[in-house]
């Protein structure tokens, strides 16, 4: 594993630099992103709107009548997987239609 790093006194002011002295020295310290820029799990990569497609499907597979066993077959996923995801959109469901009443 590569680890990048940049020094301290390249990048940070004086003041701030002799501060985290006090606390830590020479050795390497990872500063987090603050959670409002930080991404969600799959939102750069694209893979949670291509999940959220895929759950639709199989849930509107299953209420046109698909098997549970069908759709795991279909979908390359457990039964219990496709339950999951089958009472998550159900759930769902029922949330939008209570805001809207």
């Amino acid at each position: 594993m590569i680890v990048n790093y940049k020094n301290g006194k390249d990048v940070l002011p004086p003041r701030l630099l002799k501060e985290l002295q006090d606390y830590i020295q020479g050795e390497l310290l990872y500063i987090p992103k603050p959670d409002c820029s930080r991404a969600l799990w799959g939102e750069l990569s694209g893979t949670r709107t291509s999940m959220a497609k895929r759950n639709e499907e199989i849930f509107r597979l299953y209420r046109t009548g698909h098997s549970v066993s069908d759709l795991a077959e279909r979908f390359f996923l457990s039964d219990e997987s496709i339950r999951k995801i089958v009472c998550k959109m159900r759930s769902s469901l029922r949330e939008a239609a209570a805001v809207t009443e």
